[in-house]
């Protein structure tokens, strides 16, 4: 069992992860994503393990501004080496930055407060190695720990495509096609912008697989919401007045139902039982 499938780790060969929250939709997802995990992570101190943190967009700001005790773990080589670099140029400290599997982590049992599986539910392909990588996520967490859960919504690829242009290509148009039959995108591209091999939920699937793995019935929130895929998301996100009424009206709808599959990406919570 490899750490990540070769296709996958190509991709981010070639793709700067490192780079993508920075533009109107990352930041979007980012903002989003750290105002869920404001609410729903325990208070620190605390251990937060973060599974697929790349190269820590979100595992820093918790250890520097949040105060928590961070471990990042990912699979991929170059992100790892990233965040290395990162955590040496700053003054920032994470407790530990590893190569690691999502499936398989090099923990103890009940060792952590809240685990970050932000990445790794879309690049496991295969139901079985997802819920592999939920059970792991279950045993390392003490009893009552949190799991945060990101899922790419279904319908992202076509919400794209519609929003900006991407129907005119017949490659894209296949891609989107096989998204929402199988939600397995396969892109024989080599483009970047078309991402890689995935496994793209639907809304009603956010709580079956962290139940089968033993949580608590999970809750999905939506990250984006609508948002993403607007017109008017430069305008928004550049002006402050904007961006700080776009981030709390998100907020008030991130848990109706009917907003999640035009989500780019959505999450699940769930708990593990005391």
């Amino acid at each position: 069992m490899g750490l990540l499938n070769p296709e996958i780790e190509e991709f981010y060969r070639k793709f700067d992860e490192q780079q993508r929250l920075s533009g109107e939709r990352g930041a979007l997802e980012k903002l989003r994503t750290q105002a869920i995990l404001a609410r729903h992570l325990p208070p620190p101190p605390a251990v937060v393990i973060d599974v697929g943190g790349a190269a820590g967009a979100h595992a820093f700001p918790l250890a520097e501004g949040r105060g928590y005790d961070v471990h990042l773990v990912d699979p991929v080589t170059l992100h790892v080496e990233q965040a290395s670099a990162r955590a040496k140029g700053s003054s920032i400290s994470l407790a530990s930055i590893v190569l690691g599997d999502a499936r398989k982590l090099e923990f103890a049992s009940s060792q952590a407060d809240a685990i970050l599986l932000l990445g790794p539910l879309y690049h496991l392909t295969e139901a079985g190695d997802r819920i592999r990588a939920l059970r792991e996520t279950f045993r390392v967490l003490k009893p009552g720990g949190v799991l945060i859960a990101a899922e790419i919504s279904r319908f992202a690829s076509f919400i794209e495509a519609l929003s900006a242009g991407g129907l005119r290509d017949a490659a894209f148009r296949d891609i989107i096609g096989n998204d929402l039959l199988s939600g397995q995108p396969r892109n024989s591209t080599g483009h970047t912008v078309y991402f890689t091999t995935a496994y793209f939920h639907r809304p009603e699937d956010l709580a079956a697989e962290p139940e089968q793995a033993g949580f608590n019935a999970a809750r999905g929130l939506a990250v984006e919401g609508p948002g993403w895929a607007s017109a008017g998301i430069h305008d928004a996100m550049t002006d402050p007045t904007q961006r700080e009424k776009v981030l709390a009206f998100l907020s008030t709808i991130e848990a109706e139902p009917s907003i999640l599959g035009a989500s780019a990406h959505f999450v699940a919570i769930g708990r593990k039982p005391n």
